[in-house]
């Protein structure tokens, strides 16, 4: 099926780049297989179950009304989930939020997909593990 879509110029021409880092023969293929990497990573999150430690990685441009404020909400909102947050300026215009965070994994995806949602974040990255290994539970 053929679909259409609008990216930023500069998104598209870091795309053509990776394709052809890793040789693909057309952006199609590309884009089929980031699609199935983020349906896998989605689904995967979905499963988890149970108490989880993570790390939250959110990248935003400070400049756009309302996102400091904005995130500064939902992190109080799930302030029982978050043990640390560390602030790093990447550039003039965008900004690094890492979010230390432990609890049950429902929280931790919840508050994950209301950051994705607000406007002014370009990227949000959960990287987590149980917190108690098989072996030991």
């Amino acid at each position: 099926m053929r679909i259409s879509m609008s990216l930023p110029r500069s998104l598209l021409k870091e795309f053509d780049e990776v394709i052809d880092d890793r040789g693909y023969r057309s952006r199609s293929k590309g884009i089929r297989d980031a699609i199935k990497d983020y349906i896998v990573r989605y689904q995967w999150m979905n499963e988890m179950k149970g108490e989880y430690i993570g790390i939250l990685a959110v990248i935003y441009d400070h400049h756009y009304t309302g996102v400091m404020e904005d995130l500064t909400d939902v992190q109080h909102r799930f302030r029982q989930y978050i043990n640390a947050v560390m602030h790093l300026h990447m550039s003039e215009d965008h900004c690094l939020e890492v979010i230390v965070v432990k609890g049950d994994v429902e929280y931790i995806r919840s508050l994950t997909e209301k950051i994705m949602r607000l406007k002014g974040v370009e990227h949000v990255k959960l990287t987590s593990t149980a917190t108690r290994s098989p072996d030991n539970a």
